[in-house]
């Protein structure tokens, strides 16, 4: 909790600094796929109710990614601030997993400002009060998600591959996650369709798709949540055991 409290202290001192990075790309691909194409008539009407759950998805997902994998990849390296974090009187487990807490909480807020700034940019986003408990579920289980695959590639990867990793990870993360289409409708494309079946994002976008907009063909929210559970003992499974292996070297 010491530790815990540390970074989030740090991350409000920064805050400005948090939000301007973890929002710009997200803020970009909502205003021009939602509102400036949509405006020159190059989209279906209705398109940007149906882009705004994935985005939201999108932005929980890769900022819990980022926020943990990248720092890590700085603390095994040149900085070794992760050493002062091994000393302390905690399990080394407890360090791994208090990285995915803090970096699941730092999504948590960037996916919560993206609801106003949607009604800004959109000036309608896609609600239902009754799906609430689904829209808290599914952020939550998406940055938990995101957090855990970023601690098994920051920890996995060594650092002088981690720019490559990321161009080759994060491009099919974002275009296969269902965040720009609802995954049903690609039945015309199924060698596609399979390939997004097995990216997590996927999972939370249907998951807040259906959620939003249960008129909308989408996966089940169970089989969302049951993914989404699996992938998360995966990546956390994984990611403690390169965290391990590096702290112990």
């Amino acid at each position: 909790m010491a530790i815990l409290r540390r970074d989030l202290f740090v991350t409000w001192r920064e805050l400005p600094a948090f939000l301007a990075q973890v929002l710009l790309q997200p803020v970009f691909l909502l205003f021009v796929f939602g509102q400036v194409l949509g405006s020159l008539g190059f989209l279906q009407e209705g398109y940007a109710a149906l882009l705004f759950p994935g985005i939201v998805a999108l932005t929980a997902f890769l900022t819990a990614l980022q926020n943990t994998a990248l720092p890590l990849v700085i603390d095994f390296s040149f900085s070794k601030e992760i050493e002062d974090r091994l000393l302390a009187p905690t399990p080394t487990t407890a360090v791994a997993l208090e990285k995915i807490v803090f970096s699941s909480l730092r999504a948590l807020v960037a996916s919560a400002a993206m609801f106003p700034l949607g009604v800004w940019i959109l000036g309608d986003i896609p609600w239902r009060t009754e799906a609430l408990g689904w829209v808290v579920l599914f952020v939550v289980l998406g940055s938990l998600t995101g957090a855990a695959a970023g601690l098994t590639l920051g920890t996995l990867v060594p650092p002088s591959k981690i720019n490559i990793v990321f161009a080759l990870v994060l491009t099919p993360l974002l275009f296969t996650g269902a965040s720009q289409y609802p995954w049903a409708s690609l039945d015309v494309l199924r060698w596609f369709q399979v390939v997004t079946a097995l990216n997590p994002l996927t999972y939370v976008s249907e998951g807040l798709r259906g959620s939003l907009l249960p008129s909308t063909p989408h996966i089940p929210a169970w089989v969302c949540a049951l993914a989404l559970v699996g992938f998360l003992a995966l990546f956390t499974a994984t990611g403690l055991r390169g965290f391990l292996r590096r702290a112990l070297d």
